[in-house]
C-alpha cells in the first residue's frame, strides 16, 4: 500500500522511535520530584523544549507543552478570552474545527465572532482583515497552511496589521511546522499551535508558543506545571520524541521540502496527463510541498478512494472528517460546486515517499477514475 495521507498523521522516524524506547527504559522518573532521577526527566523535557523553540526560531521558555493541537489551540483561543469580560474574535471560515468550535462555544456564550471569507484559493485575503478590525477587537486566529489543500496564508502581513492595532494574534501552525520554515519573529505572531506527530514525531503531544509579555488565563486547573499554564505531569518520552523530531525537522529542512515539491509536481503533471479535467484545489504556488487536493471529473472522492482501498491510503479532506459524504465546507468556502468538491481528494506525500511509489499510484489512480 503506498502511504498518501501524510497530513492526517505521519510514522515516527526510527531516530524518534529510538529516542523514546531509550526513554521509557531509562528516564522514568517525574520532573517535578527534587531527587536525581525527577532531575534526569526534567532535564530530558528542558532539552525538548530548547529543540522544539530552535527550530520555530522561539525562546524555551516560550514553548508550553500539551497534549495536543486541539488542546493548544483552545488553550490560546479560551485563555486569552478569559482575561475579557467580553471581546471580539477575527477567524477565518476554513479553520480546523479545534479552531472553530472554541470560537462557537464563546459566540454561544455571546461573543461577536467574525469568520473571514477566503479567495478562490482558500487565502483570507489582508484588506478584509483591517476592514473588520474593530476598537474591542481582542484576538485574531488564522490557520499557516490548510489541512485540506495546503494552501498558505499571508501570516505574516496579517500579523503586522494585527500588531499595527495591538490585537493579539494566534496562528495554528499545525500543519506547517516541520514541512516548511517556520519562524515565529518573521511570522509577527504571538500565538502558534505545533503538532510533532504531523512531522514524524509522536501523537498525544504538542506545543503552544506563547510569545514573552503574552497573557493567558489557564484553561486546565491543578499543579502548577508549564509555570501555571498548563497543569499534568508532563509525558516525558513522548516530549523527548517531540523533541527529536523537531531537530531532525530543522536539520533536513531545506531537503525536505526540495524533494516534497518534486515529487508532489511529478505526480500531479502525471495525473494531468492521464485524467483530462482535472482540477487543483488551493494556491498553484504557495502551498505546502507535499500537497494536493484534486478535484477528479465524473466520480466521487469516496467511491474513487474506496475502488484503491489496498493499494492506496489518502483521504477526501480532513482527517476529522473521515467517513462524511458531504462536501467539505473548506472547499465550499473556496467557491467550489458541490460536485467539485465531493469529487476531490487529498494527495499527501511524506519523507517515505519514492519515485517509483508516485508512478505506481498514477497508474492505480488512473485505472480506478477509468473503471468508475
Amino acid at each position: 500500500m503506498i502511504y498518501l495521507d501524510h497530513n492526517a498523521t505521519t510514522p515516527v522516524l526510527p531516530e524518534v522511535a529510538t529516542a523514546m524506547a531509550h526513554c521509557l527504559r531509562h528516564t522514568f522518573g517525574n520532573p517535578s520530584s527534587s531527587h536525581a532521577w525527577g532531575q534526569k526527566a526534567k532535564k530530558a523535557v528542558d532539552e525538548a523544549r530548547e529543540q522544539v523553540g530552535e527550530l520555530i526560531h522561539a525562546r524555551p521558555d516560550e514553548i508550553f507543552f500539551t497534549s495536543g493541537g486541539t488542546e493548544a489551540n483552545n488553550m490560546a483561543i479560551l485563555g486569552t478570552a478569559a482575561r475579557f469580560s467580553r471581546g471580539h474574535i477575527i477567524s477565518s471560515s476554513i479553520e480546523h474545527p479545534s479552531v472553530l468550535n472554541p470560537l462557537k462555544h464563546l459566540g454561544d456564550q455571546g461573543r461577536r465572532i467574525t469568520c473571514l471569507p477566503v479567495n478562490q484559493y482558500g487565502i483570507v485575503e489582508p484588506r478584509l482583515l483591517e476592514r473588520h478590525l474593530g476598537s474591542d477587537t481582542i484576538l485574531i486566529t488564522v490557520m499557516h497552511a490548510n489541512n485540506e489543500t495546503g494552501s498558505l496564508q499571508p501570516i505574516a502581513e496579517l500579523g503586522t496589521i494585527a500588531r499595527s492595532r495591538g490585537v493579539l494574534f494566534h496562528c495554528d501552525a499545525a500543519q506547517s511546522v516541520g514541512k516548511v520554515p517556520v519562524n515565529v519573529q518573521r511570522l509577527n505572531v504571538d500565538l502558534l499551535t505545533i503538532v510533532p506527530h504531523k512531522f514524524y514525531g509522536p501523537k498525544g503531544t504538542g506545543a503552544l508558543y506563547v510569545r514573552r509579555g503574552t497573557e493567558l488565563k489557564p484553561i486546565l486547573f491543578g499543579a502548577s506545571h508549564e509555570r501555571g499554564l498548563r497543569p499534568g505531569t508532563e509525558n516525558v518520552c513522548a516530549l523527548v520524541g517531540f523533541g527529536k523530531a523537531a531537530a531532525i525537522a530543522k536539520r533536513d529542512m531545506k531537503s525536505r521540502v526540495t524533494e516534497m515539491r518534486k515529487l508532489s509536481t511529478l505526480l500531479y503533471k502525471e495525473l494531468m496527463r492521464e485524467i483530462p479535467g482535472l482540477k487543483l484545489n488551493g494556491h498553484p504556488r504557495k502551498r505546502l510541498p507535499n500537497t494536493l487536493n484534486l478535484s477528479f471529473p465524473g466520480v466521487t472522492g469516496s467511491a474513487l478512494l474506496d475502488n484503491l482501498k489496498g493499494t492506496i491510503a489518502a483521504s477526501t479532506g480532513s482527517a476529522c472528517h473521515a467517513g462524511r459524504h458531504t462536501p467539505s465546507p473548506v472547499l465550499k468556502a473556496m467557491g467550489l460546486s458541490d460536485e467539485e468538491a465531493l469529487s476531490a481528494v487529498r494527495l499527501s506525500l511524506g519523507t517515505g515517499t519514492g519515485e517509483s511509489q508516485i508512478r505506481l499510484a498514477v497508474k492505480a489512480i488512473a485505472g480506478a477514475c477509468r473503471s468508475l
